[in-house]
């Protein structure tokens, strides 16, 4: 089976899944915790601000903005019965 883990950076609106990992510096890995972005939580990128950063997410019920660089730290399964 294909690994359909990608970073959050690679999804397009629309797309969702399950956060996998939560990489990063331990400031940034504290700070993504803090704001709900733990593994096994359910995601969806909504949209990208007009010039391409930052992205949009829905998590945990509310909407998340998060920069692309961030993003890339955080990896995510994609595939459909994934959990």
């Amino acid at each position: 089976m294909e690994n359909e883990y990608r970073p959050l950076c690679d999804l397009k609106p629309g797309e969702s899944g399950h956060v996998v990992s939560v990489g990063g510096g331990s400031q940034l890995h504290q700070r993504l915790i803090a704001m709900g972005v733990t593994p096994g939580a359910w995601l969806i990128v909504r949209k990208f601000a007009p010039l391409g950063d930052p992205m949009e997410i829905n998590i945990r019920n509310y909407a998340l903005s998060i920069r692309r660089k961030d993003a890339r730290d955080i990896l995510v399964d994609t595939r459909k019965n994934a959990k």
